[in-house]
């Protein structure tokens, strides 16, 4: 990969990544004490919601990295997905500072335990940690009209775009360098989507910061992910995190004959509660496993009762409510 020697240098390449996105003159106010005066139930005219299917964001270009010590914005959905990042960039000599802001974790039950293990992790290593606002109604008002959408569908971006932009705010804010998202180190997330959303969002304000394009799901960064996770013995969620993928989850576990999610407590639905073997953890979530998933679940879902009363009734001419929610939903 070629070197890059100066902070101008990075941002022409994030302006180059992202030109399909116009940019705009970044909003005057200040982060609030909660985000709800900024992240409105509708995005900003600037930047409609990514619904679209990802493109090949960086595919013709290298990684984008820091060349010299930044100060870095490190959005984190949970603490397992953080470890490895953070060690990375605290390795590297990077000055970073964690971001809680995910108002699509429901419950409130399990929200807090993904909360509180990020701020555990974090003040294990003394690295500071944000806690942002639990904007959920605002992320239900976005989200609506979305419920039966596929997972890696358009809602998954709507969730993607809102928590980039807040991030994205705050960055701005408080002067740090860059900002990116442990969203991007789940195979069970399309990179491309959630680096679509993280470059929407720094155009916002010029690519000052910038949002960090990287590929953190490399065979060795996995690998480590891993192995931080059973030595901190983190706590393993069993599925991603708002109510309508732990609605399909269930759904999908019940059509295999698995119990159903367990949020807290000592004992998992499926599996261990906690990250415990780092080689058994990885193999539960390998590339192969993760392609499997997602594949049997568009080829099994045939439970359209479940959803009588609660689907939504814009059914095309010549659709049955069966066949519209199969091409909707997730399973």
């Amino acid at each position: 990969m070629p070197s890059l020697s100066s902070s101008s240098m990075l941002l022409h390449r994030s302006q180059r990544l992202a030109r399909a996105w116009p940019q705009s003159s970044a909003p005057s106010a200040r982060f609030p004490t909660t985000c709800r005066a900024f992240c409105s139930s509708k995005p900003l005219a600037s930047s409609p919601p990514s619904s679209e299917p990802a493109t090949p964001l960086a595919s013709a270009t290298p990684p984008l990295k820091p060349s010299a010590p930044m100060k870095v914005l490190l959005h984190s959905c949970c603490a397992p997905c953080s470890g490895a990042m953070v060690e990375k960039m605290a390795s590297d000599g990077h000055k970073v500072t964690i971001f809680f802001y995910n108002p699509n974790i429901q419950p409130r039950k399990e929200y807090e335990i993904r909360k509180q293990e990020n701020i555990r992790y974090a003040e294990r290593l003394g690295i500071p940690i944000v806690d942002a606002d639990y904007d959920v109604e605002n992320w239900m008002a976005r989200t609506k009209g979305m419920e039966f959408d596929p997972e890696r569908g358009r809602r998954c971006s709507v969730c993607f775009d809102m928590r980039m932009e807040v991030t994205a705010q705050y960055a701005h804010d408080h002067n740090f360098d860059c900002f990116t998202t442990t969203n991007a180190t789940s195979r069970w997330k399309d990179t491309q989507q959630v680096n679509k959303s993280g470059l929407q969002a720094a155009a916002k304000f010029g690519f000052r910061p910038y949002y960090w394009v990287y590929d953190w799901q490399t065979d060795e960064m996995t690998a480590r992910k891993y192995r931080i996770n059973a030595e901190q013995r983190f706590y393993k969620q069993e599925y991603c995190g708002c109510t309508y993928s732990l609605r399909d989850s269930n759904l999908w576990r019940k059509q295999q004959g698995i119990a159903p999610v367990k949020i807290g407590g000592e004992e998992a639905g499926l599996g261990t509660r906690y990250y415990e073997d780092a080689e058994a953890d990885a193999a539960e979530e390998s590339q192969e496993v993760v392609d499997s998933f997602f594949s049997s679940a568009e080829q099994h879902f045939h439970n359209a009762s479940v959803y009588n009363g609660r689907m939504r009734q814009d059914v095309p001419a010549g659709e049955t409510q069966e066949e519209l929610l199969r091409a909707k939903n997730n399973w």
